[in-house]
């Protein structure tokens, strides 16, 4: 009595719409008058139970349809808002209530277009538009083979319907895709961005991506894409393009799973695994043959039974793998045997229940228990991708370490290398030194002692050999101090050792030497070999020309260095040019040009521009 008077009390402090809410409970209409438009012929009205399944009934052939079904309200409508709520309509439709269009889902003109039958649709009832006695129609437009047609209707307070455990499923449904969608995608992100970024040595030694990574990526990224289709109400092909799209994500999830589990077992060197490669492409090809047989034929069992084939293929395999589970067991394997089992069974019962039931409003368990897989191969690609990073940290470690070694090692072979440079260098130094001493010097000294014991010289020409000999050894101590290049510094040096002699031989110097600048390509060893043609061209004209003046000009221009030396003495034959001049200057790339007459004898040396 006690609990009696509480619940009297409650319902009496409630507003009157609330208690009108709970004398007007759900109704749920599931009788209805068809008249259904096949091929533009019109059939004859006919009472039916609902739900409506256009498939079954109109075997996969498309077109229209008039649904009437009439509800009354005994007490009369009541001022709340009213709810109707429809677990499947479509493909697409137009809802009347009492003679006043309530909405309208789609074309109903543009057949294979708009699919607004995926997900439930609630639609607000003015209450104005009630009455004791309700006629609600319904003019449906079904595309062949989409799972078009007409679910039982649910009509109430809109607080009652949505209360209601069918209009609680069809959220959890909507819900259910949208993060079972978004969880896929990311899955197939992230394995497919391991497999771009992760490389591993193969047996031959050489680097590869690792394919484990690619067939989960492209698996749930098929996944994701079938379990969005529920929410797409505007595909971009039409139908049956895109159905048989949807047969090739589907394909492609089922292949992409049994290579991956293959891959994931360490079976990727077994013949095996070519031929499960060759069947998994197979099994794509065929779905997409004959869903779309299926739907240009009119002939539903052809897909259907490709999917019943797909499951004994799969229940097959996953029998395999639990026998070589059991066996050798490992975290990985027993992830992927019992996702296995599981996907098959729920996928064995989803192909019993919509591909060979007549329930319109049965769903797929697969789309939701898919996620065991998910979570599986999320979890072993994130393994691997760890145990990756721990063996590529180890190899830089020792990579860094053998490179420290081999620096270390090449340090110490450039230090002996650098110290036999070095020692060559020296060693070249020494034998150019022997050689300018041999070449100049002692040539000299040998002149001067065959002079001396011919007889026939006189002191003179002894004497003047023997300045000649000691005038080179001078320019080539000065020769080991020039910089390459400094033309002007090796005039220079020029002009202090041999003007005294020039003096003494009673020849005036005229110097006409301009600012030069630094010449490139002259290294040490050009340098020295322009120092001696110019002491030649001098020697020359102190032994045999009998001249009063000597003048030496010197200047830069863009057609190179030029270099005269002009003397006033009795002139030779300048076709018969000395022969030490020629290979001198040919060895300086320098054009050599000799001009002489009685007066004028003019000797010039150009080095061309770099």
């Amino acid at each position: 009595m006690a609990a009696w008077l509480c619940c009297w009390g409650l319902a009496a402090l409630l507003p009157p719409a609330a208690r009108a809410a709970q004398d007007e409970p759900v109704q749920a209409l599931r009788m209805a008058r068809i008249q259904a438009v096949i091929d533009g012929r019109p059939q004859d009205w006919r009472t039916v139970p609902l739900p409506y399944h256009w498939d079954r009934l109109h075997r996969n052939h498309g077109g229209r349809a008039v649904v009437e079904a009439r509800f009354d309200l005994p007490g009369g409508p009541s001022a709340q808002p009213y709810t109707l709520y429809f677990p499947l309509i479509g493909n697409a439709a137009a809802v009347w209530l009492n003679g006043k269009l309530l909405v309208r889902y789609g074309d109903l003109d543009a057949a294979g277009r708009d699919d607004y039958g995926k997900i439930a649709r609630q639609v607000a009832v003015p209450p104005a538009l009630l009455a004791a006695h309700n006629l609600l129609r319904i003019e449906l437009r079904a595309d062949g083979g989409r799972r078009g047609g007409l679910s039982e209707i649910y009509i109430g307070p809109t607080e009652q319907v949505q209360a209601h455990p069918a209009a609680r499923a069809g959220a959890l449904r909507y819900a259910g895709s949208l993060f079972l969608g978004a969880f896929s995608l990311v899955v197939g992100f992230i394995a497919l961005m391991c497999w771009a970024s992760q490389r591993v040595v193969d047996a031959d030694g050489r680097l590869r991506r690792e394919t484990l990574y690619l067939w989960a990526g492209l698996a749930e990224l098929c996944w994701s894409v079938r379990v969005f289709d529920a929410l797409i109400e505007h595909p971009p092909l039409a139908w049956p393009l895109w159905g048989v799209l949807m047969t090739g994500t589907y394909a492609g999830w089922v292949g992409g799973v049994l290579l991956f589990c293959h891959r994931a077992a360490g079976w990727e060197h077994r013949r095996s695994m070519r031929f499960m490669q060759a069947a998994a492409g197979a099994l794509v090809v065929a779905g997409l043959v004959c869903s779309a047989l299926s739907f240009a034929w009119f002939r539903p069992v052809l897909l259907t039974g490709w999917l019943g084939a797909v499951n004994l293929c799969a229940a097959l395999y996953a029998l395999v793998y639990m026998a070589a589970t059991v066996r050798r067991p490992t975290t990985a394997r027993v992830l992927l045997a019992a996702a296995g089992v599981l996907n098959v069974a729920v996928g064995v019962r989803d192909w019993v229940t919509i591909r060979l039931g007549n329930d319109l409003g049965a769903v797929t368990w697969n789309r939701y228990v898919s996620i065991a897989f998910g979570l599986a191969l999320l979890y072993i690609v994130l393994r691997r991708f760890q145990q990756a990073s721990g063996q590529a940290r180890e190899l830089l470690g020792t990579l860094q370490a053998r490179v420290a070694a081999r620096e270390q090692e090449l340090a110490s072979t450039y230090g002996r290398l650098e110290a036999a440079a070095r020692e060559q260098a020296r060693n070249h130094e020494r034998e150019r030194i022997l050689r300018d001493m041999h070449d100049g010097v002692g040539s000299h000294i040998s002149a001067a002692i065959r002079q001396l014991q011919s007889g026939r010289s006189t002191s003179d020409e002894v004497l003047r050999t023997l300045r000649d000999s000691m005038d080179q050894l001078k320019l080539s101590i000065d020769a080991m101090q020039l910089p390459p290049g400094d033309v002007q510094a090796l005039l220079a040096g020029l002009r202090y050792r041999l003007e005294p002699r020039l003096a003494g031989a009673g020849l005036a110097l005229e110097w006409a030497v301009q600012e030069l600048p630094p010449w490139p390509g002259l290294d040490a060893q050009a340098m020295r070999q322009l120092q001696f043609l110019l002491f030649e061209a001098i020697s020359n004209v102190l032994q045999h020309a009998h001249a009063r003046v000597l003048r030496l000009e010197a200047g830069a221009g863009p057609g190179g260095l030029a270099i005269r030396i002009v003397d006033d003495g009795c002139g030779f034959d300048a076709g018969r040019a000395p022969r030490a001049l020629q290979v001198r200057a040919a060895s300086l790339g320098a054009r050599l040009g000799v001009r002489s007459a009685p007066g004028r004898t003019e000797v010039a040396f150009t080095l061309p521009a770099a």
